[in-house]
C-alpha cells in the first residue's frame, strides 16, 4: 500500500519526495539536463524523468544521491509495438533507470482491445522485473470517463505501480475530477501520479488532497519555494 499524504501535516521533505522533476522537452541539451539533475539533488526530490538518451548521464550525476532516475517508454503516443516497449524498458534499466513512465496504447484502449492493452502493460512490468517502478500514462484528454476507469483497472491487473494522468503533450493534463476518478478506480496499492499543469504549490496542494503521491513537474523549484515561503 502506498501511504497517502495529509496536506495539513505535509513537510517540505515529504513534498519534495512527491516530485518527479521532468526533463523531457525535446530541445533540452546535456547542460540543461545537468542543471536539472543538480536542482533535483539540491531539493532531494523523488526522481528526475529524462529522455532515454539521457539516462546514462542522469545515472552518473545522481549516483551519490537519493534521487531516482526515471525515463519514458512508448513516449509520447503509446503506439509502438509491445516488443519495442519491452526493449525500451530493459535498455533503460540497463542504463541506470529505476522508474519507467510508459504510455498506454491509447488507440487500442479506445478500440476496446482490453486484453491487448493489459498484456502490453504487463510486458513492461515483467521487463522491469521488480528493478524499476512502472507508471502507466493514460493520456486522459483523449479518453471518456468509462475509458479512464477501464484503463486504470487494466493497469492494476497488469501489475503497474502507478497510473498517471498525462504526458504533458496533450492539450490538457491533470484535473481534479480525473484524479478523483483514478483514485476511485484502483486499489490502495496503486499510486496516482498527476502530470500536466501542476506548476505551483497551490496546484500541488490540491492534487495531494485528492490522493496523489507523485507529481510530474517542470516547475519544481517554484512549487517547493512557494511551500517554504508559506511555512515561514
Amino acid at each position: 500500500m502506498i501511504p497517502q499524504l495529509k496536506v495539513e501535516t505535509l513537510t517540505f521533505e515529504q513534498l519534495a519526495k512527491t516530485i518527479d522533476h521532468s526533463l523531457l522537452k525535446p530541445e533540452l541539451t546535456d547542460d540543461d539536463v545537468i542543471a536539472g539533475c543538480e536542482l533535483a539533488k539540491r531539493y532531494n526530490v523523488a526522481s528526475v524523468c529524462v529522455k532515454p538518451y539521457h539516462v546514462p548521464l542522469a545515472a552518473r550525476l545522481l549516483a551519490d544521491s537519493d534521487v531516482k532516475v526515471g525515463t519514458v517508454v512508448g513516449f509520447p503516443h503509446g503506439g509502438v509495438t509491445t516488443e519495442t516497449k519491452t526493449f525500451e524498458a530493459r535498455d533503460a534499466i540497463a542504463n541506470g533507470a529505476e522508474e519507467l513512465d510508459m504510455v498506454i496504447n491509447i488507440g487500442a484502449l479506445r478500440s476496446g482491445q482490453d486484453d491487448f492493452v493489459r498484456e502490453d502493460i504487463r510486458a513492461v512490468v515483467e521487463a522491469a522485473e521488480g528493478r524499476a517502478l512502472v507508471k502507466v500514462i493514460l493520456e486522459n484528454h483523449y479518453l471518456t470517463e468509462e475509458e479512464k476507469r477501464r484503463a486504470c483497472r487494466l493497469a492494476e491487473e497488469a501489475g503497474a505501480d502507478y497510473v498517471k494522468t498525462a504526458t504533458g503533450y496533450a492539450p490538457t493534463g491533470a484535473t481534479i475530477e480525473d484524479l478523483k476518478l483514478m483514485r476511485d478506480s484502483v486499489g490502495p496499492e496503486v499510486g496516482i501520479k498527476a502530470a500536466g499543469g501542476v506548476r505551483s504549490w497551490e496546484a500541488a496542494r490540491d492534487v495531494i488532497a485528492v490522493g496523489v503521491t507523485r507529481i510530474g513537474a517542470t516547475s519544481t523549484e517554484r512549487i517547493l519555494e512557494e511551500f517554504r515561503a508559506q511555512q515561514q
